[in-house]
């Protein structure tokens, strides 16, 4: 028998087994030696079926849609709420402009001026669209 059968506490059974291999260049003996990553090898994730896909991606879609949806009635309600500030601006400087003229005419003369800027307007709008 050899030596090292006969004595079960050398140096060569104590090292782990890359110190068997001999020492390393940069001198990192401390270091494990890792081997290759295989990816084909490494199943750690399951595959999922078409199905499954499937059914993902439709709630996927559908997820989005309603974001979408939900982003559209805002935009929508913040768009109504300008129109209505604007509208209420101006009909609140017609009506000061109307209680201007009111303190300068006789308050007949200013009820047909509304009339007939009235269907001025009306006219005006008929045209344009």
């Amino acid at each position: 028998m050899s030596a090292v059968e006969q004595n079960p506490n050398t140096k060569t059974e104590s090292l782990p087994k890359n110190k068997l291999k001999g020492e390393r260049v940069n001198g990192k003996s401390w270091k494990i030696e890792k081997p290759a990553f295989n990816k084909s090898l490494n199943h750690t994730t399951k595959k999922e079926s078409f199905k499954d896909r499937k059914q993902k991606q439709e709630q996927e879609r559908l997820v989005k849609e309603k974001l979408k949806q939900l982003k559209q009635e805002k935009v929508d309600e913040k768009k109504q709420r300008i129109e209505d500030i604007k509208k209420r601006r101006e009909d609140k400087e017609e009506k000061e402009r109307y209680e201007r003229l009111a303190q300068k005419y006789h308050a007949k003369k200013v009820e047909r001026l509304r009339r007939k800027e009235k269907r001025n307007k009306l006219l005006n709008d008929g045209r344009k669209k």
